[in-house]
Parts: structure tokens; C-alpha cells; sequence
């Protein structure tokens, strides 16, 4: 059975998941893009809600009108997907917080049957962002606009990390379960007889 060093263990590598998650989201940098030319260095990096370039002062909203309308129109509403699913993850990762400290806290039982739902839980952010690097990854392979000097950033790497470490954790929850000893290691008292 799982017992609380388990879930307190899964709990510091979620959080830490978690923390790379929101990174992810804010750092406008899943896919940059890099120059060296004799008048210096040029790049171009582009977030879930924002494009950044050397050349501006200031970041601007992406994607834009203009970025929808070249060659492929898939591309504006894959973004917007991958957008939508990293911050329906980030808000399930919410939800697992609260339960890793209902499970951590709330005894024995608890601890015991609650593995099932910690598990889907961190599946489904897993999930979430899984698909989400996989549809990015997939962008920057097929689309006209990512041409050389383009490549996969920190943003993109942090949702990779984020999500294996979600899914090894569930797997590290579901085999304690099966695996591990009761917790408290409760034995069974014989019954006497009294015979008169």
C-alpha cells in the first residue's frame, strides 16, 4: 500500500514539475530562432501568448492576425490548442496539489484508496502536456515558417520534463500500491480461548 513517504516523495518532484509547467507558460520561448550577422546577434522567440525579437523593446501578442494568414491557416488554431491545454494542465496540477496534501494528511485510509485518483490525475496533466510538445514539435517540422536556424526551446523542454516527471510519478504511486507492504504493519491478535 502506499504509504506517505511515497506520496511526500511524488509531491517534491510534482512541485517541481508544476513550477516547470508554469515556466513554460510565462517564458515566451518554445520555439526560437538565432542569427550571428558582422552588426551582432538577432533572435526571435516565440511563447504560447507571446513573440519576443531583439529588434523590438517590447514583446507582442502572438499569434497575431497577420501570423494566421500565410500559407497554412492550421497553424493559428494548433497554437491556440496548445495554449488552451497547457493552462487547463497547469489548473489540474492545481487540483493534484490540494489532493497530495488530502492524501498526505488525511490517515491511513486515505492514503490507501486515494492512490487511484492521484494517479489519474497526474495521467491526465501528463497527458495534456504531453500532447501539447507533440503538437508544437509537430509545427516546427511542418510548417513553411520554421525554416534553418529555427529549433525547439527552453519552453518546450521544460514542458517535456514536466510531463515525464508527472507520468513516472503516477507510475512510482501505482506500483507502491501494489507492492508495498500495508502501512503501519498492523498484525492480528489470536483470540484466546478460555476454557472452564
Amino acid at each position: 500500500m502506499t504509504r506517505v513517504a511515497v506520496y511526500s516523495s511524488a509531491l517534491v518532484a510534482f512541485v517541481a514539475a508544476t513550477a516547470m509547467t508554469l515556466a513554460s507558460i510565462i517564458i515566451p520561448n518554445w520555439i526560437g530562432w538565432q542569427v550571428e550577422s558582422p552588426s551582432g546577434k538577432f533572435t526571435k522567440t516565440l511563447g504560447l501568448h507571446r513573440s519576443c525579437s531583439s529588434l523590438d523593446t517590447t514583446c507582442r501578442s502572438f499569434p497575431q492576425e497577420e501570423d494566421c494568414h500565410v500559407d497554412t491557416t492550421y497553424f493559428c488554431s494548433m497554437w491556440r490548442s496548445v495554449s488552451f491545454m497547457m493552462s487547463a494542465a497547469a489548473l489540474f496540477e492545481l487540483v493534484t496539489l490540494v489532493a497530495f496534501f488530502i492524501l498526505i494528511t488525511g490517515g491511513k485510509q486515505k492514503r490507501e484508496s486515494g492512490w487511484r485518483v492521484m494517479s489519474f490525475l497526474l495521467v491526465l496533466v501528463g497527458i495534456l502536456q504531453c500532447a501539447s510538445m507533440a503538437i508544437v514539435a509537430y509545427l516546427f517540422d511542418n510548417d513553411d515558417r520554421f525554416f534553418v536556424g529555427w529549433k525547439l526551446s527552453e519552453s518546450w523542454i521544460l514542458c517535456t520534463v514536466s510531463w515525464s516527471v508527472c507520468m513516472l510519478s503516477a507510475a512510482g504511486i501505482c506500483v507502491s500500491a501494489y507492492f508495498l507492504a500495508p502501512e503501519g504493519g498492523y498484525e492480528i491478535i489470536p483470540s484466546e480461548r478460555h476454557e472452564g
